[in-house]
């Protein structure tokens, strides 16, 4: 089973526009299930988490999803960039949408250094007091995906600490986007078991499965709505986002795992 399968069926035309064939927007619509969790939360993008609510669970959208997607200033730089540099037109190709959010895929054909020396000659001048760790240094930990952005491109991994570590901690988890084993419906959520971030002797790591529940419903609309137990989902922050294939799991995975190591060898020097 792909990504994209189990869609709803777009609703009608009037009002918002409707989507037409779904091989023409899968890109958009998944960037809209996977930006949707921290755009409600006001942490990225412009506040109009009803439209990305909407497009990514009925395929409707109301307005312009492309201008949309340009105010997340966090992942369209990603988005262009790693386009760019596989040949892709469009930064909302799903192949390029998919790479930046779960890694691998197309990704894997561009050199990380390459794209780590672009992306900073893109965010360093709008970096604030806050962003003054963008320096070359950051290149050793670079990749283009959505999992570099949480742990080298934000700052909470540089707060962590021997005392004081649960927020950051917290935040880096939620952030990341998580895969989880459905093991039952409840309601508007669902129960799932999850990998949780760890911070033990100075290290990042993940954790034995854990159970967890996540939201699966909000105001009647749902990303999943036929999620049945036994599959895999991505989760970000505490929404149920897409559902994932054990390929696109093991790259997730993969991904997290590398990136985790790589903050590990920074903090190690930091932190000495």
């Amino acid at each position: 089973m792909s990504a994209t399968e189990g869609r709803p069926a777009p609703a009608g035309d009037a009002g918002p526009v409707a989507v037409a064939a779904e091989s023409d927007h899968a890109g958009a619509w998944l960037f809209a299930r996977y930006a949707y969790a921290p755009n409600k939360l006001g942490y990225c993008g412009p506040a109009h988490s009803e439209t990305l609510l909407g497009y990514g669970a009925i395929g409707v959208v109301q307005g312009d999803l492309r201008a949309l997607a340009r105010g997340f200033h966090g992942a369209w730089p990603y988005l262009e960039i790693l386009a760019r540099l596989v040949g892709i037109d469009d930064p909302l190709d799903r192949q390029v949408v998919e790479a930046y959010w779960l890694g691998g895929g197309v990704a894997d054909a561009v050199d990380p250094r390459e794209f780590g020396e672009a992306l900073l000659a893109r965010i360093r001048p709008q970096a604030g007091h806050y962003w003054k760790h963008l320096t070359p240094e950051i290149l050793d930990e670079a990749a283009p995906n959505h999992c570099f952005h949480v742990f080298g491109v934000y700052p909470w991994s540089r707060l962590l600490g021997p005392r004081n570590f649960e927020q950051p901690l917290q935040v880096l988890d939620n952030c990341r986007i998580r895969w989880g084993r459905v093991l039952e419906r409840d309601g508007d959520h669902i129960v799932v078991s999850c990998q949780r971030l760890t911070w033990e002797g100075g290290r990042l790591g993940l954790s034995e499965p854990r159970v967890e529940r996540a939201t699966l419903f909000v105001d009647g609309l749902s990303f999943l709505p036929d999620v049945r137990s036994g599959e895999w989902v991505a989760l970000h922050w505490d929404w149920t986002t897409d559902r994932l294939t054990d390929e696109q799991v093991e790259r997730l995975r993969r991904t997290t795992l590398r990136q985790i190591e790589a903050t590990n060898r920074r903090l190690a020097r930091e932190l000495g």
